[in-house]
């Protein structure tokens, strides 16, 4: 273990002393060193972080001063000390709990980005989400009946079915009894779906590229396909499998594409980010979303909390706890 120097906020950021931070599956992938972004290890990685700001640069309101927040890093979040832009910053309630506030971070802001933002989501949609039972896959199951939409959710495992179910979805789809797309045709009835949400890519992108019909459209969020595989030959796979995309193709058919990477509408559009920021956890507060906190864990066991994310058995947040 490297002791670090305690970081200094430079303009426009606070230092926040951790409660503790979030996962997400991005930092399974960087781990295994599959994530474009993150830094080369060894490194601190970590995109999120809950605690009290204990000190402010220059240009940040003083009422940041000494609030909780929930705030997302640009890695550097597996720290009891860690820095983030003001504007990637919500305050949160005191008694609100560490797993939901983190769930409300990274999560949620790709929910809300994508179901608020990206998609007008209206009432009668027909709507795929993708591994559902996730983080951002319930909240976005959440965003979509709360819209009036039908929902196809697709899990794997019946206790996630089970859980997709008693959260209000029409259709939970065990993606272990079979391929996803039969089942949605045969709900379907010969209509066509609206909009995709897909954490997964690979084979799924394909498809989803054919389920949806005219005005519909396919929001990439995630490639946990990728993350099956090790090596340039699994990447290539991958990338097959996602099959060729002419864009005339798009406009003669009118389906749209959307590719979500919430680390480049930081850097590109913070304010865009910090609205979204702000809106989930207004949402949470208010109990409008509510996001399922699969265990919040000691901090001092960061590697079993990863190699759980990455074993697809986990059902929303995982969080770890500073002692």
């Amino acid at each position: 273990m490297v002791q670090l120097p305690d970081p200094r906020p430079g303009a426009q950021q606070v230092l926040i002393r951790c409660e503790g931070y979030g996962l997400n599956f991005a930092d399974v992938m960087a781990v295994r060193g599959l994530y474009r972004e993150a830094p080369p290890l060894p490194s601190v990685l970590g995109y999120e972080v809950v605690g009290r700001v204990v000190a402010i640069g220059a240009g940040v309101p003083a009422a940041l001063n000494g609030r909780r927040v929930v705030a997302l890093t640009r890695f550097g979040g597996y720290a009891q000390l860690a820095l983030a832009d003001a504007r990637a910053c919500a305050p949160v309630p005191d008694d609100m709990p560490l797993g939901v506030a983190a769930a409300l971070a990274t999560q949620g802001c790709t929910a809300w980005y994508a179901a608020r933002m990206v998609v007008q989501l209206r009432p009668g949609m027909r709507v795929v989400v993708h591994s559902a039972a996730g983080g951002v896959g319930q909240l976005l199951v959440q965003l979509a009946l709360s819209s009036g939409c039908t929902v196809f959710a697709v899990a794997g495992g019946p206790g996630k079915v089970a859980h997709l179910r008693a959260m209000g979805v029409q259709h939970a789809i065990d993606r272990h009894q079979g391929a996803y797309h039969h089942a949605v045709h045969a709900a379907l009835n010969g209509a066509r779906i609206d909009v995709c949400f897909n954490a997964v890519a690979g084979r799924s992108f394909r498809t989803d590229m054919a389920l949806i019909g005219a005005g519909g459209t396919v929001v990439l969020f995630g490639g946990a396909q990728r993350a099956s595989g090790n090596g340039p030959l699994a990447t290539l796979r991958f990338v097959w499998d996602m099959g060729l995309l002419v864009p005339i193709q798009l406009m003669m058919r009118s389906k749209g594409l959307i590719g979500i990477n919430m680390l480049r509408i930081g850097d590109h559009w913070p304010e865009l980010l910090s609205e979204c920021l702000q809106q989930a956890v207004r949402e949470g507060a208010a109990g409008r979303l509510h996001p399922h906190v699969h265990a919040v864990l000691p901090a001092g066991q960061l590697p079993e909390a990863l190699a759980l994310l990455g074993s697809g058995a986990t059902m929303g947040k995982v969080a770890l706890a500073w002692p």
